[in-house]
């Protein structure tokens, strides 16, 4: 019995432990890689090239994804609320146009690309590793971090916030058109309500917290990249790590940086 229980507290010590590693492993990680920023020579042409791969070919994603939230938004709410209150699906227009741009738009792309970006990079990153590729860099006096992470995370916190702000526009005209042939809103009153409700302030907190979620998804996409071993394996399971990491943190981030927001009128 005593052995037993011996066993189980090093298990769960020898896993706390674990995590402690890990989580000072990142948070070293993630300090390199915002000092490396400002390390010079800046390579301007890798950024370019990382800001198509990461943005520019991840608009039809968050674009589509966020058209056809706006539509099922505006079924899922029209017809129940307009047979609780008559005349309520006035106001639909404001309602969904809200949550498109506090909360669905930004969240929902984030997690689109980090299913989408945060694979790549840490499959990218993590076949490097395996293969050696990484220590051919240090070897030629080249800073992995400083060639691989920071034109990443760069790319991934600037693209993000500009897809998100397409994403809002075409959920809510998403809406939009729903609103119009199923419920028989008027265009006109469904941007009325949009203008009467929303405020600067509602883009603002939701395409500023997309500058964190950018920045979660390509330093954890980096970091399991980087610390990939076992050959093909091994970068599968960093990928998986990445992936699901990045989701949690998005999720998990959302409300803290939501609650801290709040506390400044946001």
């Amino acid at each position: 019995m005593k052995a037993g229980v011996h066993l189980l507290l090093q298990k769960i010590g020898n896993s706390v432990l674990d995590l402690l590693e890990v989580i000072g492993a990142f948070s070293l990680f993630t300090a390199a890689t915002i000092r490396y920023i400002f390390a010079r020579p800046f390579d301007f042409r890798n950024l370019m090239r990382q800001m198509g791969e990461i943005g520019v070919k991840s608009i039809p994603v968050g674009v589509v994804s966020s058209f056809f939230v706006g539509m099922v938004m505006a079924l899922q709410l029209g017809g129940p609320m307009e047979k609780i209150i008559q005349g309520i699906s006035a106001f639909m227009g404001g309602g969904i146009s809200l949550a498109m741009m506090r909360e669905l738009a930004p969240v929902l792309t984030a997690v689109l690309l980090a299913g989408r970006v945060g694979s790549s990079i840490a499959a990218e990153v993590g076949t490097m590793k395996v293969t050696e590729q990484i220590d051919a860099l240090t070897t030629l006096a080249t800073n992995p971090i400083h060639y691989l992470s920071v034109p990443r995370f760069l790319a991934s916190v600037l693209s993000l916030p500009l897809i998100t702000v397409m994403a809002i526009v075409v959920g809510i005209w998403g809406g939009a058109v729903i609103s119009y042939i199923s419920l028989d809103i008027p265009l006109n009153m469904y941007f009325d309500s949009a203008r009467q409700l929303l405020k600067v302030r509602d883009l603002i907190s939701g395409v500023a917290k997309t500058f964190f979620f950018g920045a979660e998804i390509a330093l954890i996409a980096c970091f399991t990249g980087f610390r990939a071993k076992g050959g093909a394996e091994g970068v599968g399971q960093a990928t998986i790590q990445a992936v699901v990491f990045s989701f949690m943190m998005i999720i998990i981030s959302d409300y803290f940086i939501t609650y801290v927001f709040q506390l400044f009128g946001l």
